[in-house]
């Protein structure tokens, strides 16, 4: 069982060399601000140094997109080349300059990328086209070698411009995730397989990765706790694959689940309101298994609404950093809320309204609180 802990929500606490004010994280949200091919924009920083000002522990970015071929969506955030990194850094002044901390999320979408936005075919663990699912070109070991080597220089990009941690985004169904889980991974070869076989790529990355920024700088990994798939990735083998990650260097693990596969009730963002403490923290208990074996902290995502519930997940040892989605879109300024004594819980009811806008090309915003506060005003 987890051993209960003194820690509280607004304690700090260190990853690495990297020391966080308190214990809440914004988890990557593709906030579709960026430029037509990646660019940070002025309004991607004001975004982050939002988040930075409403007392954010650690800002975790966007999915970046670290190889051209990997774009999933509209105006999401590139880390593919030296030409962003001026715009990166510019996000990382905003940040720094707000009192914030922020990280740079490294990601791919493999088989869910986007190929009328990039230009370029998709590629995966296995083509499953077959089985309803997206087609794209099956990665061979060439390809496997050089999207580690494109990890590891998006991670030296981050490091450059000045990023306080990078985290590896393995989860969701994007294609480190789609090695990982037996329902996307067919493989015969050194790639598929057991878990240890399965984690080879992500584990090849975070070394590849590690060894790119050295030793002192926060490496973090994002894993599913579960698919919600058939023969999908299951708690026992997320905790084996960040047994793995541990191993191979990493820092600190999130625990998300779900993905688009899964449905609107088992997506990462799940549709539908959350109607008290009782139905928040999906993944109570992957993060139970994960903690009675991996030693690395733990940042839990998913349906976090109210401030007791993240005091009961740190005091009672079920996690070390709470992460915060679709609720800071709602309330940029939520945490500070919270810390400044108004406990009421967040005010996101959870209906994916905020995509919306995303999806035209205006970038994502809660569109029903917008509602409400108008309603309010003319009150």
């Amino acid at each position: 069982m987890p051993k209960l802990t003194d820690a509280k929500p607004f304690e700090a606490i260190t990853i690495n060399t990297l020391r966080l004010p308190n214990r809440f994280v914004r988890s990557a949200t593709w906030e579709g601000l960026a430029t037509e091919d990646g660019h940070v924009t002025p309004a991607l920083c004001e975004r982050m140094a939002e988040l930075a000002r409403g007392a954010v522990g650690l800002i975790i970015t966007g999915h970046s997109y670290m190889s051209r071929e990997g774009q999933a969506g509209l105006k999401q955030l590139g880390a593919y080349g030296d030409e962003l990194e001026p715009g990166l850094a510019e996000m990382v002044r905003a940040v720094h300059q707000a009192g914030g901390r922020i990280a740079l999320q490294l990601a791919h979408a493999g088989a869910q990328a986007n190929p009328g936005l990039s230009g370029l075919p998709a590629v995966g663990a296995s083509n499953l086209a077959a089985e309803g699912l997206p087609a794209c070109q099956e990665l061979d070991r060439d390809g496997i070698a050089g999207l580690v080597a494109a990890y590891a220089r998006a991670a030296a990009l981050a490091k450059r411009a000045g990023f306080d941690a990078v985290q590896i985004h393995a989860a969701h169904g994007y294609l480190l995730s789609q090695f990982l889980s037996p329902a996307w991974n067919r493989r015969t070869d050194e790639y598929g397989g057991g878990i240890a076989k399965r984690a080879r790529f992500a584990v090849e990355a975070a070394r590849a990765v590690r060894a790119a920024v050295g030793q002192q700088y926060p490496v973090l990994a994002k894993l599913n706790a579960e698919d919600f798939v058939p023969g999908g990735q299951t708690p026992p083998d997320a905790v084996e694959a960040a047994l793995l990650l541990e191993a191979a260097g990493v820092d600190a693990v999130e625990f998300s689940g779900g993905c688009r596969p899964a449905g609107e009730a088992r997506m990462p963002a799940r549709k539908g309101r959350i109607k008290g403490p009782e139905q928040e923290a999906y993944y109570r208990e992957a993060a139970r298994l994960y903690k009675e074996r991996v030693g690395i902290p733990l940042i839990l995502v998913g349906g976090v609404r109210s401030l007791e519930v993240a005091e009961a997940l740190l005091e009672q040892g079920a996690a070390d950093l709470v992460a915060l989605s679709r609720p800071l879109i709602c309330e940029p300024t939520l945490v500070k809320r919270w810390q400044e004594g108004d406990r009421r819980p967040a005010e996101c009811v959870s209906d994916n309204a905020c995509y919306g806008p995303a999806l035209a090309g205006e970038g994502i915003r809660c569109v029903t609180f917008e509602k409400k506060r108008a309603k309010a005003n003319l009150g």
